[in-house]
């Protein structure tokens, strides 16, 4: 394909340099303040609640903690949040007082860093920063071209880890699949953490089966920074906590796992996943009210441990097709929950994640793409900070595919673009190079210097998206786009190796038993 400069030399004399300095010039990397997209663009253009509605959800969360309360706390939890303010009832539940609530968000974190192993991906969770991920508990790993579904392993995760490292629009790394092979529970927590660690230097969410094991994930932590004290100054992985079972009651394991967290310096993803119309009230706006009333009970719950800990209000309600009662995480409804859950991030003031990106498709096709795209352009214009599961999930969380990955990088640059917005400034207003083109100039703007300027500063371009012409596709074989994201897939991984220190990777392969390669 001809470049934009070359397409106007006739009408114009050749600049200095020529052709092979401008494509030089095209090719070598940007800084990260002068790239079209990056982590942390602020959203919050779109707002699907008024103010009224905000202060109307927000008025009916506090109704529902002082009149419901939660349930089943472990015996730690009730002490803390008794001795902290809430009331335990004669019926077992705790209710939280509109004063108490209102004291911990005034002492809960704002404005929190979630650290990386290499600064240039840490995480700065501040007003409305959006930042791209994945998450999940997929079972399954699907295979594009044989349209089959296999049980995840831990290599497979360990592989989603190396390509989110090397993928530029995809801003950290929390756990995507079950490693299915690995059949012993502390096992598998380990070999999650360390798939995670040992495939990207990006931030890390993790989770765990059961508290007895997070001693042994930490000792594998301290291993990795190189010390407990380096851990505690730039923790770099977080828990997904689901500390509640929606709807209204504490999940007793987890919570006890989040005690000990919080304690050890790592930061919390407080979450709430309530499903429209079964574990939570169908009308989306209710919906909404539950979620942030159960992670408004997280925000006293985790204060009442430590003052100012840093956590996210992790309101992540999804949807049923109310006709069968199966979820739906791609649907336009899933979209406005997760925009109405950061409005109400936003009105806290507290760092929020939500779920963005899931689709229900079973293969990465036409309805993945559509359903992919809604979910995470309103996140991202609603000013998300932290859009989890945002690529990769397929069957409604069933499923991951790597493929997907590849393809979903390309779909978050765009939707990063439409984050940043348009630039108004004197500079992108001014008219001068209207009147260079129009007054006596060659007609068009395709080599002007105020093109050639922008063309990498304001416009992104897909690496795996096909913008050619039918002709140019028909002579270059017909590409399919599955065939470009599995040859980039393959390019990445055969290059990726390891992200932890060859001989802290050999103490940690001593100590625990690692399932991948």
């Amino acid at each position: 394909m001809p470049e934009i400069g070359d397409l106007c030399e006739p009408a114009r004399a050749r600049r200095s340099g020529g052709r092979q300095a401008r494509v030089a010039m095209r090719a070598a990397p940007l800084s990260d303040d002068m790239r079209p997209v990056r982590p942390g663009l602020p959203g919050g253009q779109y707002k699907p609640l008024s103010d009224a509605s905000v202060q109307q959800i927000h008025s009916a969360a506090l109704d529902a903690l002082e009149q419901i309360g939660l349930s089943q706390a472990p015996p730690s939890g009730v002490k803390l949040l008794t001795e902290a303010g809430a009331i335990l009832g004669d019926d077992g539940r705790i209710r939280f007082p509109r004063a108490l609530v209102e004291d911990m968000l005034n002492i809960a974190a704002r404005d929190i860093t979630l650290h990386a192993r290499d600064p240039r991906h840490d995480l700065h969770l501040t007003g409305t920063n959006v930042h791209y991920g994945t998450a999940g508990a997929a079972v399954h790993i699907v295979d594009p071209v044989t349209n089959e579904y296999r049980e995840s392993t831990a290599q497979d995760l360990y592989d989603a880890a190396r390509l989110v490292d090397n993928l530029d629009n995809i801003h950290f790394y929390q756990r995507t699949m079950v490693c299915r092979d690995v059949v012993d529970n502390r096992e598998m927590d380990l070999n999650t953490l360390y798939g995670c660690l040992a495939g990207t230097t990006k931030h890390v969410g993790t989770s765990f089966s059961d508290p007895s094991h997070v001693a042994d994930c930490f000792e594998m932590l301290h291993m990795v920074a190189g010390g407990e004290e380096h851990w505690l100054k730039r923790p770099f992985v977080s828990n997904s906590n689901c500390f509640v079972v929606p709807p209204m009651k504490f999940a007793e394991e987890s919570c006890i796992t989040m005690e000990d967290c919080i304690r050890r310096g790592m930061p919390m993803l407080l979450l709430s996943a309530g499903q429209a119309g079964a574990t939570a009230p169908a009308p989306i706006a209710l919906t909404i009210v539950q979620a942030v009333a159960e992670c408004l009970a997280g925000v006293v719950y985790v204060n009442a441990i430590k003052p100012g800990a840093p956590a996210i209000f992790g309101t992540w309600p999804f949807v049923s097709d109310l006709r069968t009662g199966a979820m739906s995480g791609g649907s336009a409804e899933q979209a406005l929950l997760t925009a109405g859950c950061a409005q109400m991030h936003r009105f806290y003031g507290l760092p929020g994640g939500a779920a963005s990106g899931i689709s229900d498709s079973k293969l990465p096709d036409m309805q993945a793409g559509w359903e992919q795209g809604i979910t995470n352009a309103l996140a991202g214009l609603a000013g998300l900070n932290m859009c989890y599961e945002a690529v990769g999930m397929h069957a409604s969380l069933l499923g991951f595919c790597l493929e997907s990955l590849v393809l979903g990088d390309d779909l978050l640059g765009q939707t990063m673009r439409l984050v940043r917005g348009i630039d108004v400034t004197p500079d992108s207003t001014s008219i001068q190079a209207m009147k260079e083109v129009c007054l006596g100039g060659p007609g068009h703007y395709l080599g002007s210097d105020q093109t050639l300027k922008l063309m990498q500063t304001e416009y992104i371009y897909p690496n795996v998206g096909n913008r050619m012409s039918p002709k140019e596709w028909n002579e270059a074989g017909k590409p399919l786009l599955l065939d470009t994201a599995i040859a980039r897939k393959n390019a990445i991984l055969a290059k990726a190796g390891c992200r932890v220190d060859p001989e802290i990777d050999a103490a940690i392969r001593s100590r625990f038993n690692i399932y991948f390669k």
